[in-house]
């Protein structure tokens, strides 16, 4: 078994932030969308998700708040 396929079918948390973010952007691969769609559970994109979009309008509430006085 390759290496590559041995990530692919890693479903680490590395992973999962990767793909949250690619798919929150617009930028995910098919491959990568089929791939997490095959897995058991959806529960750490999810909990990934909910982070990840917390911590990105938190960013951005400070960003403005920087800016602007």
């Amino acid at each position: 078994m390759s290496k590559l396929s041995q990530g692919k079918s890693n479903n680490s948390l590395w992973n999962v932030f990767k793909s949250v973010a690619a798919s929150v952007f617009g930028v995910q691969s098919q491959q990568n969308y089929q791939h997490d769609f095959q897995q058991k559970s959806f529960v750490p994109y999810l909990i990934v998700g909910i982070i990840f979009v917390v911590g990105l309008v938190v960013s951005l509430v400070v960003l403005v708040k920087l800016v602007l006085p």
